[in-house]
């Protein structure tokens, strides 16, 4: 049975079935060609009519620029309009002054040929509006600007389109003069510190109505062909860019993503109303996974030479013990799987005292080092142990043939070892990602901290993922690593554990960004690094319960949740 859509009485009142039925709904045929015909007919204009701009005009102009889009919607545009007679004549000296620093600097040519050209109307326009940019936010207080500060300028500079292209739609004519000195033009017009300007406008009725831009007319320079300016992808190589990185994976199309998107619109709730766990269910049945019921817990389990070191609380036994109760279905991690419906299986990936029975074998062959005097994998193991996981990734030697992953380690010391390698992939600072791990003390935490810086000095940081994984990794989590690229192939979703494994997915997706998009967070634990590594994965996690079980418990509890999310969307009611 089906419901009529619930209808929102404000915001937007389409629907994803609308949407997709008519892509093209939004355009505005009948303004399209007016709007490219102002375009093509904008113009950098010079001169000017004495006679004065109504202030309804100005108004409608300068609220095209007000309209202007702006990063975080900061608007940290100002329009100063000057009127005065007496800092126009001002600023009409600075511009001569600069017209002829300018021309000083070309050769004669050039500065005989600039000098006979017009490019400012400052004394003739009725008008000025020096643009100005209110930069006195931080840049990490605005939506956007944290990744590129200077997006607060490029906003202002879409205003002055803005302006430019409603001016001329009015018939007035406007021109951009930047032959100013920005301290001087400021303090012409008064700006405090931390407000910078962009130049100033004339604005007025035009003296010239020029049919082409006036520096092309000139013989300055003509336009470059569009097919010049558009590069596709990304730079050239043969232009001095770098070759593109491998790349063997691909994430779900956009096709898929979308849908996804559009068949949630579909359910009788508003769009979104789980939060995350609707994305992370619109992320599976973008994998085309929405009917999955059950999956697998992948447990890698290994000791590591660095647990010599005193960066435990745990002796080296503690290894064998879970990982023989998760083999025998009773440590937390396969307990807590098994109550979300999956089934475990474990991984032996270089437990001490010989193989362990009961698990799948993926164990290193060459020397293992401590991390702090030697590298922790050889390069040959760090392929063997790839592909290995690659191999349980696409469930080769699984039970389950299907369903989604949740990946979980258990291993002493192996805290210090992610910190290590999220280090060295990262550039981080070892104090950054270096935490107390389970059961330890300051005295502990002070070694483990001594230990990753040490490694780092050896193999350095910055590192490529398989150099990483050699130099700082452990079996396990190379294992792991491989399971993501395995099960990413295969379009399995894969919901992580804590620390350690988010670790190894990110080695994964460094190798194969396209991984990305089959991984879900499961948890955010405890452990000091880990919303680092999480914000490097670009994920956001369904649970936050300061866990520091490891084991896969989180990834138990978060996958139990997950296939609880897919039982809810596909039971709930369908509007028509």
């Amino acid at each position: 049975m089906t419901y009529p859509r619930p209808v929102p009485v404000i915001g937007d009142a389409t629907s994803a079935a609308e949407r997709a039925g008519d892509p093209a709904a939004w355009a505005l045929p009948e303004h399209a060609g007016g709007l490219y015909a102002v375009v093509a007919a904008r113009r950098d204009v010079r001169r000017y009519r004495p006679d004065p701009v109504p202030d309804d005009v100005l108004r409608r102009v300068l609220a095209a620029g007000h309209a202007a889009p702006s990063v975080g919607h900061s608007q940290p545009w100002r329009f100063v309009v000057v009127r005065d007679p007496a800092t126009r004549d001002r600023a009409a000296v600075l511009t001569d002054r600069e017209r002829l620093r300018q021309a000083a600097q070309l050769e004669p040519d050039a500065a005989r040929r600039l000098l006979d050209l017009q490019l400012e109307g400052v004394r003739e326009a009725p008008l000025g509006i020096v643009v100005c940019c209110d930069r006195r936010t931080p840049a990490a207080g605005v939506l956007g600007r944290a990744t590129f500060p200077d997006a607060d300028l490029w906003s202002c500079a879409a205003a002055i389109q803005n302006l430019w292209l409603a001016a001329r739609a009015e018939g007035l004519g406007m021109g951009w003069v930047t032959l100013f000195r920005p301290e001087e033009l400021a303090g012409l017009v008064g700006l405090p510190d931390g407000v910078a300007t962009l130049g100033w406008l004339c604005l007025g009725w035009p003296d010239e109505r020029p049919p082409a831009p006036g520096l092309e007319r000139a013989g300055w320079s003509r336009r470059l062909p569009l097919e010049s300016v558009v590069v596709e992808d990304r730079w050239p190589a043969d232009d001095g860019g770098p070759a593109a990185p491998p790349s063997h994976l691909r994430a779900p199309g956009r096709e898929a993503v979308v849908g996804a998107r559009d068949e949630a619109d579909r359910l009788l709730t508003p769009p979104g109303s789980l939060g995350v766990l609707d994305r992370a269910v619109d992320r599976l049945v973008a994998l085309g996974r929405g009917d999955v019921s059950a999956g697998t817990l992948v447990l890698a389990a290994a000791d590591h030479p660095v647990a010599a070191l005193g960066v435990s609380a745990y002796g080296g036994h503690v290894t064998r013990d879970v990982a023989r109760a998760a083999v025998a279905g009773t440590s937390v991690g396969a307990t807590a799987a098994a109550a979300a419906g999956l089934t475990t299986v474990v991984v032996d990936a270089g437990v001490d005292g010989g193989p362990l029975p009961g698990a799948v074998a993926a164990r290193p062959a060459g020397p293992r080092g401590d991390l702090a005097s030697a590298p922790a994998l050889t390069p040959a193991d760090v392929e063997r142990l790839l592909a290995a996981g690659r191999d349980l990734g696409a469930r080769d030697g699984l039970p389950a043939p299907e369903g989604l992953l949740a990946l979980g380690e258990v291993g002493v010391a192996n805290t210090t070892v992610a910190a290590a390698l999220a280090a060295g992939l990262l550039g981080a600072d070892p104090a950054e990602v270096t935490g107390l791990g389970a059961g330890a003390d300051s005295a502990v935490l002070e070694r483990k901290r001594a230990v990753v810086a040490g490694a780092l000095r050896r193999a350095g940081s910055g590192l490529a993922p398989e150099r990483a994984l050699a130099e700082l990794g452990g079996p396990e989590l190379t294992v792991l690593a491989g399971v993501v690229l395995g099960a990413a192939a295969a379009g399995t979703p894969v919901v992580l554990d804590g620390f350690a494994v988010s670790v190894a997915a990110l080695a994964a997706v460094l190798l194969e960004p396209a991984a990305q998009a089959c991984l879900v967070a499961g948890q955010r634990s405890r452990e000091r690094g880990h919303e680092l590594v999480l914000q490097a994965l670009g994920l956001e996690p369904l649970l936050d319960l300061r866990l520091r079980a490891g084991e896969g418990a989180g990834a138990a509890l978060a996958a139990g949740l997950l296939l609880d999310g897919l039982r809810i969307r596909r039971a709930t009611a369908r509007v028509g």
